[in-house]
């Protein structure tokens, strides 16, 4: 994305802020709205050419059909004052949730859709700027940037800290997953939409021909230190980096699309994740609006059914749901959020399935019953891969929790052979400063940064088939003066013996502590001297004080 586009994003932020939109969720929402309006002219264009070549039906079929044309971005773009703002309002905006039988995904995205710029000479300036834009002369990637610098550009509000977790915690999550054409995606707590559209970009970066590197912390950071990439890698070999893609080996786009499921609570983080999709090339995602853990929360019998191959998530870990209204499918007895999102994962998951989710450090080691049943299915029934432990400050400045991630798999038969090792990371650096805050975000601190050593560690664990983990036996003691140990393991017997304890501190090797070379007696001696020049003290002041 160029500086050009960049102004121009900052330029409509500009506007809207001191048009007094200045809720982040609300800010993205209303941008969201007239970027889809304005996706779909264009798209309208491109298929009045595909009927004017003679197409029917699909994509050929128009979205303003006859009168509705008044409808489209370039017939009312013109209009000015109350006049427009009302006419979007009133009429546009009705008229694109009416499209449930012809376009259902654009009907979903605009139901109940409220359009909160109240100011129309406000609305009419950023109807301008963005219609400036010709996005179908973008290609994917460009957009997707778009849509994610518009997000990260509210680093001082609550929205990246409450829905969105950081790139280089879901960078590695991908990566270990290793999403493939054809593994159905799963996001059970979606927010908007950042580990769908990393394991999108991971597929299109999979199959290209042409891929490029940047550094994890975006291409204005590699621009503004004004070296190549390969410069700055040979200056931080720790520095974390990310591929990107076209994707122009896919063999079937409509197949990558079909794999994409997510849900949320949210009817806003639905309508930001659909659009961030989409302006990642993903139109037909199968997303929802339902709460993935009840009975009542809108999931249908195929949404209950369903088994995906990859899951990746950081659901809100936090309170409790009535008994009434959790699903009876999951299996567990628990209230608490966090064992049942666990518990949906792991019902989720499809035979040979892989998922990697963000816990708060609690569940590895909670001693209730429904956490110790929990982690002895984890631990007997699926493959648990790895337990990584990440750095306190990961989640700063909005939350303090010390959280890790799991990776597990589902066997592929009940008859398959169960892995006995259960490997241990301990991330103590992520790149960013664990207490530095600046500009509503964490300082980056590129040369500290353990993600890149725990991903060489891991293609190697994977090209063993997970049967030698990396790194030390668990408990091992190290000699005094050995490197403190990033990596190690344990076996399943053991953590059966330890009432299945993931805590990585549990298991961690411990380096042996300094010996002295001092000879015993003498420090007995000195020990006794001492003593003796506190009594003699004691008795000098008691004679001292009067009688």
């Amino acid at each position: 994305m160029n500086n050009q586009l960049r102004r121009k994003l900052d330029h409509i932020t500009d506007i809207l802020w001191a048009g007094g939109v200045t809720n982040p969720v609300t800010y993205i929402e209303q941008i969201s709205y007239l970027i889809f309006l304005k996706l779909l002219d264009e798209e309208e264009s491109d298929r009045e050419l595909r009927a004017r070549l003679g197409a029917t039906g699909g994509n050929a079929t128009l979205l303003y059909p006859a009168q509705s044309e008044r409808y489209r971005w370039s017939h009312w773009r013109f209009k000015s004052g109350t006049e427009l703002r009302d006419f979007i309002r009133d009429e546009v905006f009705p008229y694109m949730a009416s499209l449930a039988k012809d376009e259902p995904e654009v009907a979903e995205y605009f139901r109940d859709a409220v359009l909160e710029i109240v100011d129309p000479n406000v609305l009419k300036q950023v109807i301008d700027e963005l219609d400036g834009f010709e996005f179908r002369k973008l290609g994917p990637d460009v957009k997707g940037d778009i849509f994610e610098y518009l997000l990260v550009h509210l680093g001082s509000s609550s929205l990246n800290g409450q829905f969105r977790t950081p790139r280089q915690i879901r960078a590695f999550m991908v990566e270990m997953v290793d999403p493939d054409i054809g593994d159905s995606m799963f996001d059970p707590a979606m927010g908007t939409a950042g580990f769908l559209i990393d394991a999108v970009d991971y597929l299109l970066a999979k199959y290209s021909d042409h891929i490029s590197e940047y550094p994890i912390y975006g291409e204005d950071w590699l621009e503004k230190k004004g070296k190549s990439l390969a410069e700055l890698k040979a200056e931080i070999p720790r520095l974390q980096t990310y591929r990107k893609g076209a994707g122009e080996k896919i063999p079937d786009w409509s197949l990558l699309e079909a794999s994409v499921y997510g849900t949320d609570v949210s009817r806003q983080m639905l309508r930001i994740s659909m659009m961030n999709l989409v302006l990642h090339g993903i139109r037909h995602a199968k997303l929802k609006r339902a709460n993935s853990l009840s009975d009542m929360g809108g999931l249908t019998e195929d949404d209950l059914r369903r088994r995906y191959k990859v899951i990746l998530a950081n659901p809100p870990f936090a309170g409790q749901l009535p008994k009434d209204s959790i699903r009876a499918d999951l299996p567990t007895n628990s209230k608490k959020s966090e064992l049942l999102f666990m518990s949906l994962m792991m019902q989720h998951l499809a035979p040979g399935g892989r998922c990697a989710v963000v816990v708060p450090e609690g569940l590895l080691f909670g001693s209730t019953g429904a956490h110790l049943d929990l982690r002895k299915k984890l631990v007997h029934d699926f493959d648990l891969l790895a337990v990584v432990s990440l750095p306190a400050g990961v989640f700063k400045p909005y939350a303090g929790v010390k959280t890790a991630v799991l990776v597990f798999r589902k066997p592929a038969s009940e008859a398959a052979k169960r892995l006995d090792k259960v490997w241990f990371y301990e991330v103590r650096n992520d790149g960013y400063d664990p207490d530095k805050i600046s500009g509503g975000g964490r300082v980056e601190t590129p040369e500290k940064n353990d993600i890149p050593d725990l991903l060489a560690q891991w293609k190697a664990y994977k090209a063993s088939g997970y049967t030698i983990p990396p790194g030390l036996e668990a408990n091992a003691l190290l000699p005094n003066g050995s490197d403190d140990p990033t990596c190690w393991w344990t076996t399943r017997e053991k953590l059966a013996d330890a009432d299945y304890n993931l805590g990585a501190g549990q298991w961690k090797p411990r380096v042996a502590e300094k010996t002295s070379n001092e000879d015993p007696r003498e420090l007995v001696a000195e020990v006794l001297d001492d003593y003796r020049k506190v009594v003699a003290g004691l008795e000098t002041l008691l004679l001292e004080l009067p009688q």
